[in-house]
């Protein structure tokens, strides 16, 4: 009877189960078609009221132009110019110069108890009335609320100002086209503004409102400096004014109104308390300058370094993000976190129609973002994505469910333009390989075309001007298959050199140096910390982060170079556009020209070692190349050396050379990159070879040799033409024995030749392409102009030549004539004959700027600047200090 029982009780709980799931299906079907039918027809934003659209003008729409900043002319008024300049750029760097030290953030007594009595702003004579009120303040308390969810952009909700005697709230959705009323207060130098962790804060309060915030003290700075365990706002709070918060509260819907009772009160002690925090926070730099000085002279030095750091986040501008295509980055992250998930051998992530249909999603995604002004989490999740492009539902209904069913526990899932627009995810699940570039353009055009179904608003309606020129800025679109395959496969091949080549841990670790008067030197990585401290010559004062203090006294500050770069934090993403998943390192300044530079504008300098992403990393580098090219016209000497002629056939050309002196002589010697394919091609298939074609390789290595017959040990010395020592050893392992013997064989000739050289030269003349050292590869080396004389005694290296077609030179060992390491030298030392170390700088200077016009970085770090001197001075520990490495050579 009990197992009668039991069964009877399981099926009873499966028939409840499979009941409920019939009925949960049935209400999603008629939810489905209650709003399909009644959202196809028009755009849910007829009938939802948003906020934001009572605005009647935004500084930051969604097209995807950029960002015009605010730029003061001579007669202070304000006109609008699009500008990479910061308007109060003047002000603020008066500031970093020249500090105020009256930090008086309260006057007398001050109470912690906050009582119930604000001020709401809403209208803007009470606007008015309070700029009046700030402007006769010294200091006040700065703190906002942001909305992000139900916005493209974002927008500021509301603002919390707090003086010592009130507290203010602005309803900033209310007074949005009347905030400029508080700018000329916000970028008052003579008015400090407290806020904490203001990063973001004074990007988004220019991007809504124009307000450019001047003279700052931020306690999260301060909360650094001090090196507090933790330097969040609700930790201050409890740990100085005894008072918690709910920081769940952050994120609420800060666009409703009225605000409830507990988000006032929220909002109020996030500005009520920060003057009060700001005050002991200084008392605390005072006295730790005082306990930590030498002289009475340098107890303010961590009060100044928290200014400093406080005002360099004022330097800060706001960009909008831009990318070559809708959606491209999100897909790009998407496609591989994915691939990481799934690990390397994972099918479907590098399945291209699964990837390229991941694009399409996110490239609708973005464009109904921009429309309707509303996040891309909220039009459609990460995970429904994927879903959907692993899934590939084919009709409406299933595309449906399969969103429903990926974000089940989401909030208003599938969301409103989704259930409005369900028709454009249909038609591009059916036409699989259809062009976004035709796609989208439909879509725009239906949804804010002349019987567009959604509404054009203040934020959208740019799109229809700007998308067009988006969509002609991208390459030209795949007509057939095969080229799209061809595209697919270039993409997984992407994705596969990012998970090889980009680094695989963290570039910069933000560890900090302190002078030994607690002064901030740099940030740098860990293995500088532990050099210090292996050595006795600095003391660990942190953890984590690590931070160290010198027991000497360094040879030079920050200040002394005249910028900040080296003492800001450094994050570990993409400068071009953002990118944290992977990276590469990339050296703006070409590695063959800066390798020759001297050592104190060089060594331990990482102000031109940035990071990029792949992407970036290409258009930078293609860059570069292009203006190496230029480079080479400019100055006159080339990026390659064109021709190589073996040491032994220099006296006969020379000689020609001179007997030939019009010009009219055929040219002599060979490309080294063609000697060396050629060597290569009949080494390894000479036999196999059509007769031509080893006639044709075998006349290209005749060349380098003077035209006479050559042997198989011909061609594996010719192998090691033009190479670097690096190279050479790289050959060598590879190579094995044979190449040992080749080597070893073209010394002993190369000490035979040296030997008959020295009984030949007269007057201390030798003959061109003779090395008094036989330790390399000797070989005489043309440009490309076919004239060329000799000179000097045989040793003559690169730096004694010049490549102007009037001079035969020979290879430096430490130089491969393969890439464009001689052009490279040439030109540096050109720039130091002719000018000295101030061309250098111009010459860096100028490659900086073709970085920035060729990738727009967009998170460069803080401080870094095309004029950046890049000058150091070594101190008495250096290893780079002159006098050390005379004494050590």
């Amino acid at each position: 009877m009990e197992a009668n029982e039991k069964v009877k009780i399981v099926m009873s709980v499966a028939s409840i189960v499979a009941v409920t799931v019939l009925l949960v299906a049935e209400y999603r079907r008629r939810r489905y078609r209650k709003k399909q039918t009644s959202s196809l027809s028009s755009c849910y934003l007829h009938s939802e009221l948003k906020p934001q659209f009572g605005f009647k003008r935004v500084l930051a729409d969604n097209s995807y132009s950029g960002f015009k900043h605010l730029k003061l002319d001579d007669g202070s008024s304000s006109i609008e110019k699009t500008s990479n300049c910061h308007p109060y750029e003047t002000e603020i760097t008066a500031l970093l110069e020249n500090p105020k030290l009256e930090f008086g953030f309260l006057r007398g007594e001050y109470s912690l108890e906050m009582n119930d009595s604000y001020l709401w702003i809403e209208t803007e004579s009470q606007l008015k009335e309070l700029a009046e009120t700030l402007a006769k303040e010294k200091v006040f308390a700065v703190d906002t609320e942001q909305h992000s969810f139900r916005s493209f952009l974002g927008f500021t909700a509301l603002i919390q100002i707090s003086t010592q005697d009130e507290d203010f709230l602005v309803d900033t959705i209310a007074l949005h086209d009347s905030m400029s009323i508080l700018r000329s207060v916000f970028s008052d130098p003579h008015i400090c503004k407290v806020f904490h962790g203001a990063d973001n804060d004074v990007l988004w309060l220019q991007r809504d409102f124009h307000i450019y915030v001047v003279n700052m003290f931020d306690t999260a700075k301060a909360c650094e400096v001090l090196s507090k365990p933790q330097r969040s706002l609700a930790y201050l709070l409890e740990a100085v004014c005894g008072v918690t918060t709910n920081k769940l509260l952050q994120r609420e819907d800060w666009r409703q109104r009225p605000l409830s009772k507990e988000m006032v009160l929220y909002a109020r002690t996030d500005a009520h308390y920060l003057l009060y925090i700001a005050d002991s926070l200084t008392a605390e730099l005072k006295q730790l300058a005082t306990e930590d000085s030498s002289s009475p002279d340098d107890k303010f030095h961590f009060l100044l370094e928290t200014s400093r750091r406080s005002n360099m986040t004022c330097l800060q501008l706001f960009t909008k993000e831009t990318e070559d295509f809708p959606g491209n980055a999100a897909a790009s992250s998407l496609i591989y976190r994915h691939l990481n998930g799934h690990g390397d051998n994972s099918t479907i992530s590098l399945d291209a129609e699964f990837q390229e249909h991941v694009r399409e999603l996110c490239a609708w995604r973005d464009l109904m973002a921009r429309i309707h002004d509303e996040s891309t989490r909220y039009v459609l999740s990460d995970q429904a994505i994927i879903a959907l492009a692993r899934k590939q539902p084919t009709t409406t209904e299933e595309i449906y469910d399969t969103i429903a069913q990926t974000d089940m526990g989401a909030e208003s899932s599938p969301s409103a333009v989704i259930c409005s627009h369900l028709n454009d995810i249909y038609q591009m699940t059916r036409d699989k390989l259809a062009n976004l570039d035709e796609i989208l353009p439909v879509v725009l055009q239906k949804c804010l075309g002349t019987d567009g179904t959604c509404p054009i608003s203040i934020f959208n309606y740019s799109l229809l001007v700007n998308f067009s020129t988006k969509l002609t800025s991208r390459s030209a679109p795949k007509q057939n298959r095969h080229k799209n395959l061809k595209q697919f496969t270039r993409k997984t091949s992407r994705e596969l050199f990012v998970k090889k080549f980009s680094c695989k841990a963290p570039v910069y670790h933000n560890c900090r140096i302190y002078a030994n008067d607690g002064r901030l030197l740099c940030y740098c990585d860990r293995r500088k910390l532990e050099w210090y401290v292996n050595r006795g010559l600095a003391k660990l004062v942190e953890e984590n982060p690590p931070a160290i203090m010198l027991l000497f006294e360094p040879k030079g500050r920050p200040e002394d170079e005249g910028n900040d770069f080296y003492i800001q934090t450094k994050k570990n993403v993409c400068v071009g556009c953002g990118e944290g998943n992977h990276y590469l390192r990339y050296r703006i300044i070409p590695s063959c020209y800066r390798v020759h530079f001297p050592e104190h504008l060089k060594s331990h300098r990482s102000h031109d070692i940035v990071l990029l992403c792949v992407d970036c990393h290409e258009v930078a580098h293609a860059a570069a190349e292009r203006y190496k090219k230029q480079i080479a016209t400019e100055f006159g000497i080339p990026l390659f050396v064109r021709r190589v002629l073996d040491s032994k056939e220099a006296q006969g050309t020379s000689s020609s050379m001179e007997d030939e002196s019009n010009g009219n002589s055929e040219e002599a010697g060979v490309s080294p990159l063609h000697l060396r394919t050629a060597a290569m091609a009949l080494l390894r298939h000479g036999n196999r070879m059509p007769s031509s074609r080893r006639e044709e390789l075998l006349q290209t290595v005749k060349m380098y040799y003077g035209g006479r017959d050559i042997s198989e040990e011909d061609l594996e010395r010719a192998l090691l033409i033009g190479l670097s020592p690096h190279e050479r050893r790289k050959l060598e392992r590879k190579k094995g024995a044979s190449l040992k013997h080749s080597i070893e064989v073209s010394l002993m000739d190369k000490q035979e030749n040296n030997n008959k050289g020295q009984d030949e030269t007269n007057g201390g003349e030798g003959l061109a392409g003779f090395e008094k050292n036989m330790n390399v590869e000797s070989s005489t080396v043309a440009d490309d102009s076919g004239n060329g004389t000799s000179e000097g005694d045989g040793a003559t290296e690169l730096n004694d030549t010049q490549c102007n077609g009037n001079t035969l030179h020979q290879q430096n060992s430490k130089l491969s004539l393969l890439g464009h390491g001689p052009h490279g030298k040439q030109i540096v030392e050109y720039l130091l004959r002719e000018h000295g170390e101030d061309g250098v700088r111009d010459f860096c200077q100028r490659w900086r700027k073709v970085f920035v016009d060729a990738v727009h970085p967009r998170h460069l770090p803080g401080g870094w600047n095309i004029s950046h001197s890049g000058r150091r001075d070594f101190g008495e520990f250096s290893v780079y200090n002159p006098t050390k490495r005379l004494s050590t050579e």
